[in-house]
């Protein structure tokens, strides 16, 4: 199904984000800016999309990651060995990455980064160089209001976090979401797991009651199964710290062990049906 077409100056559009779930379940993966360097970084980036990944989520290092886990937070720890990491670099690696391969780049971004470089300079750089989408993990649904204005002018999705405790306030954060809905599998903070929260089908139901923005579940999915399941469940799945991981174990040498991985993730996911509008 196409997603509902979000509105930016009263235009109606459909974003570069949005239009990679038209007829198929999304595969969305993340990792780290400069871990272990920003040359593998752009190399991993690209050897996801290349294993099929339709979006490639890249993680601005901060040093209090409140939304993840021990797996992502010690990447955060690796890539600020240099504790003055300048965000034009990873500017410069998503301009390199760019000339590589056209997938869809989301920034995960902690608040605080986006308030010390400028709201305005941040969402203007994002568009200059190529990145595609936001998300800022803490970033409250009341104070939506203080970014949107810049993500809309910059033509960048700002992607919500929905859990499976949000209840009434499902609502009102899905009629704001473009791009796609992040849609938390469990309590807690970022890591693999081996269970999930019982009622993911009923809170896919009452977003999709309100919105057709696409839903794509994360958090703790790390096998070919678990990702298969979710796309069932969902328009598609994002897989964060297991990518993170090979990362972790694999150093320079990561980017043919994420593409294999992404690949088979990939097949996962492609083994799921999707109803065409």
């Amino acid at each position: 199904m196409w997603p509902r077409l979000p509105s930016i100056g009263g235009l109606k559009f459909m974003s570069k984000i949005s239009q990679t779930f038209k007829n198929h379940k999304n595969f969305i993966a993340f990792v780290t800016a400069n871990d272990p360097d920003m040359e593998t970084t752009v190399k991993n980036v690209v050897a996801l999309a290349e294993g099929g990944a339709d979006v490639v989520e890249i993680g601005i290092p901060f040093s209090d990651p409140v939304a993840d886990g021990p797996v992502i937070q010690a990447a955060d720890l690796r890539a600020l060995r240099d504790p003055d990491l300048p965000i034009e670099s990873i500017f410069a690696a998503v301009k390199e990455i760019r000339r590589q391969t056209a997938v869809p780049l989301v920034f995960l971004v902690y608040l605080n980064v986006v308030l010390q470089y400028g709201y305005e300079r941040f969402t203007a750089d994002c568009e200059k160089f190529g990145v595609d989408g936001l998300i800022i993990p803490d970033l409250p649904y009341e104070e939506r209001g203080e970014s949107a204005p810049f993500t809309d002018k910059h033509g960048l999705d700002l992607i919500p976090l929905i859990t499976v405790t949000s209840g009434e306030r499902i609502s009102m954060i899905a009629k704001e979401a473009t791009g796609f809905i992040y849609l938390v599998s469990s309590l807690g903070v970022t890591g693999t797991r081996e269970s999930f929260a019982s009622n993911l089908a009923e809170v896919v139901g009452q977003i999709e009651a309100v919105t057709d923005v696409p839903v794509a579940i994360g958090f703790g999915v790390h096998t070919a199964d678990q990702a298969r399941t979710m796309a069932e469940l969902a328009d598609g799945v994002i897989i964060g710290s297991a990518c993170v991981q090979i990362v972790a174990d694999n150093g320079q040498e990561a980017p043919a062990k994420l593409q294999a991985y992404a690949e088979e993730i990939r097949a996962a996911v492609d083994d799921v049906t999707v109803e065409e509008a």
